[in-house]
């Protein structure tokens, strides 16, 4: 991890931990998503609109955990629109 990316890992783990798209969130774990977080943090590059950002978020959700668990893209939207509005708004990515 790029020093400085660090931050926007911290903000992605709290924002998919608050999202919590496949339910575990127990409010003692919120370290949770952080592997997620990095992985999704990683590929911001790829991403050039909401829906590159969806489907970064559902690829990395299938990969950690399944397609079952991962629910339809279509469940990552609003998701996806905060992160990039937080990504488009930042010049280091």
């Amino acid at each position: 991890m790029l020093v400085g990316q660090e931050d926007e890992v911290v903000w992605l783990e709290a924002l998919l931990f608050e999202a919590d798209p496949i339910g575990i969130n127990f409010e003692d774990n919120s370290d949770e998503y952080r592997p997620e977080a990095e992985t999704i943090q990683l590929r911001r590059t790829e991403a050039s609109s909401i829906a590159d950002v969806r489907r970064i978020i559902h690829e990395e959700f299938v990969r950690w955990f399944d397609e079952q668990l991962a629910v339809p893209p279509e469940r990552y939207e609003q998701l996806a629109r905060q992160v990039w509005e937080r990504w488009s708004d930042t010049s280091d990515g």
